[in-house]
């Protein structure tokens, strides 16, 4: 069961995995729930500390049926491509480009809400599989924003924290308003510098 705002887990920096524990019965169940509350919430990403377990193991998916009620022009702007299942254990971030944009982002831990939120376009995530193999992850654009989004949860961080807060909406408001505009549409009415 996903734990929402105001859970402590979500609050505090998640634990690294032991050695030991890689590859083992343990962690593997925990990996196949997450990948179960994901796709069931729905959502592209997940890491354990949403399901009040206070480990750094993440989980994402995207597929093209997710991206269904984004038109191609909006799909485009936020460079939201398919990202295949992968999960990552005790996963380190790096921004690998100084660009960043802003999109709306949500979380399935502060549901029924979205603000937008600056993130890097494109990040370096190493860590290692569940099996304990190492692993180096190039991601720009969505796939990028969605590591950083779950590293954040590993570090006791929600993306309210990185908000801009004049754009904190209801999800439902925030499609009514500002679904097929672009991000310097949205900037303007709400008044944000450039």
């Amino acid at each position: 069961m996903i734990v929402h705002a105001g859970h402590p887990a979500l609050r505090k920096p998640a634990a690294l995995v032991a050695p030991d524990e890689l590859g083992g019965s343990k962690l593997l169940a925990l990996v196949d729930e997450m990948i179960a509350a994901m796709r069931a919430a729905p959502g592209v990403g997940l890491a354990a500390p949403q399901l009040g377990i206070s480990l750094r193991v993440l989980v994402m998916e995207d597929t093209a049926d997710r991206m269904a009620h984004l038109t191609d022009e909006e799909r485009k702007e936020r460079a939201r491509t398919d990202v295949p299942l992968t999960a990552i254990v005790n996963p380190v971030l790096e921004a690998s480009s100084p660009e960043r944009g802003t999109f709306f982002e949500g979380c399935l831990s502060v549901p029924g809400y979205s603000a937008l939120v600056p993130r890097w376009r494109e990040v370096v995530v190493s860590g290692l599989t569940p099996q304990g193999a190492p692993m180096r992850l190039r991601a720009s654009g969505w796939p990028a924003r969605i590591l950083q989004h779950e590293l954040d949860h590993l570090d006791g961080a929600l993306y309210i924290d990185r908000m801009i807060a004049r754009s904190f909406a209801t999800v439902e408001e925030a499609r009514k308003r500002w679904s097929g505009r672009s991000f310097e549409e949205i900037a303007a009415e709400l008044g944000l510098p450039d």
